[in-house]
């Protein structure tokens, strides 16, 4: 996936800017000549990269929302949060929009610098005039994408001919690839939701290991009946509805009554 420094260093080669920071990208403009060095037909003379009110960086969202539209990308994005510019929410997308690039770049030159006719393409709190000189060789700033981990699915290289079979074969493709870019989106989520979840009932099981309550008091029952809860299985309750029996782990929560002046 990367580090923010990795993933900087991936956008300011690609693009030829000086990003420092993830936050930065909350103007909207690079994720837009991001997806214009797959495609190459997002309006980028319409994209503001001095941007440096939140009302631009909307209208910047708005192009990368079209382009992403036209070419059927399914990925939700939610620019209100992206424009208040926010590491979160910005590393988040920056790495759906490395792995979606990863996926589908055609593996050409991509003239970065040429193709936003010479505007400077970093923050507008670090950029610097272009010069005349570095605005003839730009020719100098054609970038290459980086080399593809083996196994990672290949975009076509070669436009295909409308109507022929290998034309829908590499729809097809693409459309697959886009489909396993969201899936591992959809994985890391989950993992990340399995993650907080465990640690929140690692943190209940501490405590009430920790915790010492009166023998035979009502929260010493509470205590046992949230054990039971946390340390019973599928299978054991399975096993007791096979042989008959009712599983019960304690007593039942509505008749347990706590004095408003105990505490854990």
């Amino acid at each position: 996936m990367g580090s923010r420094q990795e993933l900087i260093g991936w956008v300011n080669g690609l693009l030829q800017t000086n990003y420092s920071k993830v936050e930065q990208l909350g103007t909207g403009a690079a994720y837009c000549q991001i997806i214009d060095s797959v495609y190459g037909d997002v309006r980028l003379e319409r994209v503001k990269f001095n941007a440096n009110q939140e009302y631009e960086y909307v209208e910047n969202f708005k192009i990368l929302q079209n382009a992403m539209t036209k070419h059927k990308m399914d990925k939700p994005i939610d620019p209100p949060r992206l424009v208040k510019c926010r590491f979160q929410d910005n590393f988040e997308f920056l790495q759906w929009m490395k792995r979606f690039w990863d996926a589908y770049a055609p593996g050409t030159d991509y003239d970065a610098v040429g193709r936003r006719n010479g505007k400077p393409g970093g923050p507008v709190d670090s950029t610097r005039p272009m010069s005349s000189a570095s605005s003839s060789s730009a020719g100098a700033y054609r970038t290459r994408p980086a080399p593809r981990v083996a196994g990672r699915p290949m975009a076509a290289r070669v436009a295909p001919r409308p109507g022929s079979q290998a034309g829908a074969n590499v729809q097809q493709i693409q459309e697959l690839n886009r489909q396993i870019a969201d899936a591992r989106v959809m994985v890391e989520t989950a993992e990340k939701e399995r993650d907080f979840y465990f640690n929140k009932l690692r943190e209940i099981e501490v405590f009430i290991q920790q915790a010492e309550f009166e023998q035979g008091s009502e929260l010493e029952t509470l205590a046992k009946h949230v054990q039971n809860i946390l340390y019973s299985t599928d299978e054991a309750v399975d096993e007791l509805a096979a042989q008959g029996e009712e599983y019960e782990v304690a007593e039942p929560m509505d008749k347990l009554h706590v004095d408003e002046e105990e505490t854990f």
